[in-house]
């Protein structure tokens, strides 16, 4: 079962015709502090692309909570991964705060946020700002293709609005298509 099947059974859930590349798994991992988090999250992690590179900084007493909508992925990643630190629920991003319980250090997403309703957008990123502690990461990625939509250009504007600090990657052009990461900080 490819990501590409469950885009062409889902398209609104799997939001990605292509699994992310290990070069956009390195970019949205690297330099928001998953090396000392004690709890990270991560919203839709798909076929796994990121989950292995969070699991590759991760220490090894630090937990994973991986929130998956589509049923499929969400068995298949939990059948495949064996890491003690990873745990896959199947549910819904906007029930973050009830998932996960606690605070966490960071948030990776992979979401497809310009194909979500702005509604739901908002409820999801409000979610995220509650469950991370103060200067806590939060970290997302944009095809470069869609960035000046409406849709990219009003979640750069809800992202300005509610964390500290945002950051644009360069293009990672060894992606299918091409994208860039918001890295983001939460107010203290």
């Amino acid at each position: 079962m490819s990501i590409t099947t469950e885009f062409l059974r889902r398209p609104l859930m799997t939001g990605a015709v292509a699994a992310s590349s290990r070069r956009l798994a390195h970019v949205m991992t690297e330099g928001i502090g998953l090396e000392r988090a004690r709890t990270v999250v991560e919203l839709g992690p798909g076929t796994g692309v990121f989950t292995d590179a969070i699991l590759a900084r991760l220490a090894p007493g630090a937990r994973l909570v991986a929130i998956e909508l589509n049923p499929v992925l969400a068995a298949r990643l939990s059948a495949t991964r064996r890491d003690t630190r990873l745990t896959v629920i199947r549910g819904s991003a906007a029930e973050l705060t009830a998932t996960v319980g606690e605070p966490v250090d960071a948030v990776v997403s992979g979401l497809p946020w310009t194909v979500m309703p702005r509604e739901r957008r908002g409820h999801i990123l409000d979610a995220v700002t509650e469950v991370l502690t103060p200067g806590g990461r939060f970290t997302t990625f944009a095809y470069l293709h869609a960035a000046r939509t409406p849709p990219a250009r009003h979640l750069t504007a809800e992202l300005a609005c509610r964390f500290d600090r945002l950051e644009r990657s360069k293009t990672v052009w060894a992606n299918l298509p091409p994208a860039f990461v918001h890295r983001a900080t939460k107010k203290h």
